[in-house]
């Protein structure tokens, strides 16, 4: 099943995307860290995709793709939350990026 899974996803991907893969022992930054690193990678100049395993977890050749590794931190999250999840902390990061008060890093 993961396997197959992988598969689907190694094929979906846009050719030369810079590749992130959603992964439980990936890097752990905080908002600002995570702001900081996208506009890393956008300043690479190629796609950005994101890749999130299902129940099974990524295969192998998933992570083998992955240019970074990325996690939410070291809770297991089923993998339709951590999308809401992924795409909120992006929010955030976005809203970090032009000094919009959404992220309200001012508290404690």
């Amino acid at each position: 099943m993961r396997r197959r899974e992988g598969e689907a996803l190694l094929a979906a991907l846009p050719a030369g995307a810079l590749v992130v893969a959603m992964d439980l022992g990936g890097h752990m930054p905080d908002s600002e860290g995570l702001a900081a690193l996208l506009t890393r990678w956008e300043e690479s100049g190629k796609t950005l995709a994101f890749v999130i395993g299902g129940a099974e977890g990524l295969d192998p050749l998933v992570q083998a793709r992955a240019d970074q590794r990325l996690s939410l931190g070291p809770m297991t999250w089923p993998h339709f939350l951590v999308r809401g999840m992924l795409a909120e902390q992006l929010y955030r990061a976005q809203a970090i990026r032009a000094n919009h008060p959404y992220h309200r890093g001012w508290r404690p």
